[in-house]
This record gives structure tokens, sequence and C-alpha cells, in this order.
């Protein structure tokens, strides 16, 4: 048995600038960070003695008698992918709901695939994991995602991630924000985040954004900049609350990208956190919905509780590991043992770039 544990991530800035066909000719950054909540993916080699042969648990329960009959693309993709046969059981926990905004689809895949290739006896970098994972989701499953949730997922902690242009596919550069350490607790002590309760798929959200892309360049050059200012607030001396604000006119930025970003609702959101004395925040992931992020100063945070308190108010640090397996115990049996002998081409390919 394999368990993974994988984290969400909050993004503050470049979100925009980490898509394939914009970072291809101009190049692409963000500024972003793992946090305390997890995607947990459990599977096993599931013995010949059932009357299904593979089982699949998250918010609803499949038994399947071949990898055809899963109904979770993700699953079936993946599993199709990695040329994976034998029957296998999967669960799938989570501290948050999907669809939210925190990268939790790209989490479950980092996860799954680090499962699975543990399952296989083969232990992933942190690079190959992400750049397997970017080309599971954007070439296999075919979805309108960008390039960053992956790479956080895997790598974890506060990183500044850079998508050089004429680049192939996962091509990029991970450097962590170095912070002192009672720096880094106060910027976390800026932090709030609250989950609106609305639910969306990115993927379905972010396509007229792309349809925009040229439109949009100006905007995105400037998302772009905003990600060395950013940098250079955090880890100067200056006032935090300057990256406050600057996460606010980012905000402001991001809205314009595409009509389905923000809505009237999720804008007296922002409107009532501002009035309560917010200095800036945004809507995490592509938009439409999910969680908040919200910086203020620690005094503000109370009346800030108050004036939004319809909403979920989900406390959280930062963290640092990415993607870890919590638990190695890989099955033995002759399933396995086969799969070891004749190893699937793509698993072939990763123990060689190990």
């Amino acid at each position: 048995m394999i368990i993974s544990r994988t984290p969400f991530r909050v993004s503050f800035f470049g979100g925009g600038t980490d898509y394939p066909i914009w970072y291809r000719e101009h190049g692409g950054a963000v500024l972003a960070a793992t946090i305390d909540k997890y995607c947990y993916i459990t599977c096993r080699c599931l013995p010949p003695f059932f009357a299904y042969r593979s089982r699949i648990v998250y918010s609803k329960v499949e038994t399947v008698a071949a990898n055809h009959q899963i109904k979770h693309r993700a699953v079936r993709g993946i599993l199709g992918y990695l040329n994976i046969e034998e029957g296998v059981e999967i669960h799938h926990d989570g501290d948050l709901p999907g669809r939210s905004g925190l990268g939790s689809s790209s989490s479950f895949t980092v996860g799954l695939l680090h499962a699975l290739f543990a399952l296989k006896r083969t232990m992933l970098t942190k690079d190959r994991l992400a750049k397997t994972a970017i080309h599971v989701e954007q070439s296999v499953l075919r979805e309108n995602v960008g390039d960053q949730d992956q790479v956080l997922a895997s790598y974890g902690g506060f990183v500044r991630i850079e998508f050089r242009p004429n680049a192939e596919e996962g091509d990029f550069q991970v450097a962590p924000v170095i912070l002192p350490s009672e720096r880094r607790r106060v910027f976390q002590d800026h932090l709030l985040l609250f989950y609106t309760g609305i639910s969306r798929t990115a993927s379905e959200v972010v396509q007229e954004q792309l349809m925009r892309t040229e439109e949009n360049r100006p905007s995105l050059h400037l998302i772009r900049q905003m990600v060395d200012e950013a940098l250079t607030l955090i880890t100067g001396n200056g006032p935090l609350e300057d990256f406050g604000k600057l996460l606010h006119e980012s905000w402001l930025l991001k809205k314009g990208l595409s009509s389905r970003i923000s809505t009237s609702q999720i804008d007296e959101i922002y409107d009532e956190a501002r009035r309560a004395g917010a200095i800036g925040g945004k809507l995490l992931g592509a938009g439409g919905g999910g969680f908040i992020l919200l910086f203020a100063k620690p005094g503000d945070h109370l009346r800030i509780k108050q004036r939004l308190k319809s909403l979920l108010h989900v406390p959280f640090r930062l963290e640092s590991h990415g993607s870890q397996i919590l638990h190695y115990d890989p099955d033995v049996d002759g399933h396995e043992a086969q799969a070891r002998e004749n190893p699937p081409a793509e698993m072939a390919e990763v123990r060689g770039d190990l």
C-alpha cells in the first residue's frame, strides 16, 4: 500500500502568464506558496478475489471490470498513460473541497502519479514529477490549465517560478523565496482565507481568457512585471502593506482578463472586506468562485471576519515539503512482479531520468 500527501496552493502574483500559449512567446512567472491543506491518495494492487477488477473511491465509489469503464476522467487517463492494466484500489481524501481555486485538480494528478509510480517501486524527482503531471494534464487529459499548479504541488514551499519563452512543454525554474523567520511570520499573519461556497470547473472558466490572450497582452505583461515587484517588496525591509496594495492592483488587472473571473457576488465580498480593513486580495485560481485570499493587518482580522461572517474562514499556514510518500509498502504479488519484468515505456523512460 502507498499513501501520498500533496499540498494545495495559494497564488499571489503572475497567474495567467503560466499558460503555454503565453509564456512560450513572452515568458512568464508566478509568485506562490503551498499551504498545510492536502490531498491524500491511497493506492494498492487489488488481489483477484473480488467481483470487480478495480475500485476507485472519491466523492463516489466506482467498481469496474476494466479501466475504460472508470468514470473519473483523471484516474482513467493516468492509468492509461502509465499502461497499468492490473487491478488497483485508489482512495482520495482532501482537506478542502475541489474546484475551489487552490490547485486541487493538479494536486490530485501529482499525488496519484506519485503514488502509482511508488507502487511500481519508482521514485520520481520533484522535477520529473512536475513535468509528468504537466504533460498528463495538458497533453493526455487536454485540460485548459497552466503549469504553476503542478510545479507547486510537486516542489512545495514559497517560491518564484519562471517559465521560459521558446521552451518545450514543462520548462521552468523554481527559486525559493528566502525570508528571515520573523518577516515570514509577520507576512503569514497578514493572510486570511475564506471559502465563498461557489464551485466551478477551472478548465471551463479559463477558456474565454485563453481566447483573449492577444487582446490581453498589455495586462499580462503588467501581471508578469508585478511578480518581480512583489518579490522585491517581500524580501526587502519596507512595510508589508505595500505587498497588499500591489495585490489589489493585480486583482483589478486579473478581473479584466475575462468576464468569467469575477461575479457581482464576488465583487461584493471583496468590497466588504476592503471596507472592513483588507488592503488587498484576490480570488484564487482561474476565478468564478472558490476561495478568496485577503491581505490585512493582523489587528483588522477580527473586523474582517465579522463582516464576512456568512463565509467560512479557513486558518492555514505555509508549508515547504511538496508532494510526499507518507507510507511505502508496495504489494508483492504476481501483478506487481509482472509489471517489474515488463515496465511500460513511459515508466522505463522516467527511470532513466532519475
